[in-house]
């Protein structure tokens, strides 16, 4: 590993090798926050989306019998409420929500402008078809904020899942291969400074047996000379 990286052991290096992962290591826990919190939210939607899933079928069936009741009471009315349709008085209202950087959207149900089915059934049926309004309203209500909440698992899935996959990097393989580079960084810096202080050392004491070597040598020389000088007596 250590080949492949390329990483010259130097003071320079770990100090560089430091600063990464002192980052990787507060990215690591500003992710893991955010993480934590949306997963938070995403079991707080999760949750209420099941609980209007279960009501579903209760409202619309409702909404679906008091319109057959209508019909069965007052005949066929779709071309009447076809013709009085003008201009939709129930709308979505959209709302953005930020959560840890996440822009969530959100849509409300919201009703503007009178209604223009106010005097349908004046002639008869008048409380069915308050009864129909009425159902097919809760029943539009249920679905916009299904609609919302649908919206917003798949947004915060979307972003859970993209930031557990950077929590993984971070504590699998980033931060542990920086430890391992600083590892290896530090014993190479370990083993040169015991070459270098093995080095000193012999140096110094080179240095120390210089003088003593330097002595013996001219002790030897002053003994060769006197051997020297006599012989030449001996000769002569």
């Amino acid at each position: 590993m250590f080949v492949e990286t390329r990483i010259l052991a130097t003071n320079g290096s770990q100090s560089m090798i430091k600063t990464r992962l002192s980052s990787a290591e507060k990215s690591y826990m500003l992710l893991k926050k955010k993480s934590d919190t949306l997963l938070i939210h995403f079991k707080k939607v999760l949750y209420e989306l099941f609980e209007k899933k279960s009501l579903l079928q209760d409202v619309m069936g409702e909404a679906s019998f008091s319109l057959a009741e209508v019909n069965y009471i007052t005949g066929n009315i779709n071309n009447l409420i076809l013709q009085s349709v003008n201009k939709a008085t129930i709308k979505t209202l959209k709302r953005k929500t930020i959560i840890m950087g996440v822009n969530i959207l959100t849509y409300e149900y919201f009703e503007e402008g009178l209604d223009p089915f106010l005097y349908t059934g004046l002639a008869r049926g008048r409380q069915q078809v308050m009864k129909v309004k009425n159902n097919y309203r809760k029943a539009l209500e249920l679905l916009i904020k299904l609609a919302s909440l649908q919206c917003s698992f798949l947004t915060l899935e979307e972003h859970l899942r993209a930031t557990h996959r950077r929590v993984n990097a971070l504590r699998y393989i980033i931060m542990p291969r920086f430890t391992s580079i600083l590892a290896y960084i530090a014993s190479e810096l370990d083993e040169r400074e015991r070459e270098e202080t093995y080095r000193l050392k012999k140096a110094q004491t080179r240095r120390k047996m210089t003088p003593k070597v330097t002595r013996k040598l001219s002790t030897i020389q002053d003994i060769n000379v006197v051997i020297d000088d006599i012989d030449q007596d001996l000769l002569f």
